[in-house]
């Protein structure tokens, strides 16, 4: 039963708690003082580099998807030192 359920564990953690926890990391940093220009700065970056007007919405998404790839490679290299260990 493990061995099936850790894909299942796996998918929940990618696609549920990783962008909840870019959510909860844009939102506190914005709670915290942080300029929103940093914040949104993956988003900014890819908004200028399209040459055109685009909705503020892009760069949102942008930054959410950003924010969750940081979390999925901390993620994963964690899990990698911590197999390593055992």
């Amino acid at each position: 039963m493990p061995l099936r359920s850790r894909p299942v564990l796996t998918a929940v953690a990618l696609f549920v708690v990783a962008p909840i926890g870019a959510a909860v990391i844009i939102s506190v940093l914005l709670l915290f003082g942080v300029t929103p220009h940093l914040v949104f700065l993956p988003g900014f970056a890819v908004r200028s580099a399209l040459g055109f007007h685009t909705p503020n919405a892009v760069g949102v998404l942008v930054t959410l998807v950003a924010w969750w790839a940081i979390i999925v490679i901390v993620w994963l290299v964690v899990r990698r030192i911590w197999r390593r260990q055992t």
